[in-house]
């Protein structure tokens, strides 16, 4: 199988999507977008940009690589009456089947970024642009330190090393390899833009609470677990863990969390 197929079926990351929806909506309204706008979601998990897009009247298509995700993202769509809002399963690195120039708005937000190939991603999310349409990524930044990048830099610690000739997915969220990973897919550097802006995640239960849900269904840190057993640090990784969420908790209460964590908007002008 896929290794990044496997991955992110590994877990279930709706657990964690359910405490992204509020931030999802309100990345979602700045998109720009209008009634009847052609929207791609790459990596999109079970919907949580996909289904606020299709409530503001674009017509959206979902594609990630996890069926599991897929199969939740298409119930989530028919649960809320969004005949404008399917979902597919594929493959950021090479997105078989879709046609050169068919969407007006393509949207990744901490999806495609996990791709391997980052070069073939932004080739494939240019050419399935059309001219004059927007490209808009969500990428998490390495060494920030805030809850999504501390969880995987914390994660990445108790791993063995990858292996020769993986690419960081962090690297997404580095503006000089997102410029020149666009440029070589013929974006022109001035077309490209950046800013920082914050996503949070709200749960109505406890940080330790929280930081099993990762344990459990987050595909990355189920991996840097069962690595830690091995070695005997499971409980040590646990404790980082809980150390990281607890002091980034803002709700200023054990029994609710509210985390916000900062990522890169790259924005794209085909």
């Amino acid at each position: 199988m896929n290794p990044n197929k496997a991955l992110w079926e590994k877990g279930d990351f709706t657990r964690i999507a359910a405490t992204m929806r509020e931030s999802g909506a309100e990345l979602a309204a700045t998109f720009g977008i209008t009634p009847g706008i052609n929207m791609l979601d790459l990596g999109c998990g079970d919907g949580t940009t996909a289904l606020p897009s299709a409530q503001l009247g674009a017509d959206v298509q979902g594609v990630d690589i996890a069926s599991n995700l897929v199969a939740a993202g298409n119930k989530r769509a028919q649960a809320a009456g969004l005949s404008n809002c399917t979902f597919r399963e594929g493959d950021a690195s090479d997105l078989n089947g879709v046609r050169d120039e068919s969407f007006d708005l393509v949207v990744s937000i901490f999806g495609a970024m996990f791709a391997p190939r980052p070069v073939d991603v932004a080739r494939e999310m240019v050419r399935v642009t059309r001219p004059g349409g927007k490209i808009i990524m969500g990428n998490w930044i390495p060494g920030d330190p805030t809850l999504v990048a501390q969880i995987l830099k914390i994660s990445s610690a108790y791993m063995p090393p990858p292996p020769e000739g993986f690419v960081s997915p962090m690297l997404w969220g580095v503006t000089n390899h997102v410029t020149e990973r666009f440029v070589s897919a013929g974006i022109a550097p001035g077309n490209i833009s950046f800013s920082n802006e914050t996503f949070t995640f709200n749960a109505d239960y406890s940080p330790a609470t929280f930081v099993d849900k990762f344990k459990n269904y987050y595909g990355p840190t189920m991996n840097a677990f069962e690595a830690a057993e091995k070695n005997g640090k499971a409980a040590a990784l646990q404790q980082e863990l809980e150390q990281l969420f607890n002091s980034q908790n803002k709700t200023g209460t054990q029994n609710t969390t509210s985390i916000p964590a900062t990522f890169l908007k790259v924005t794209v002008i085909r």
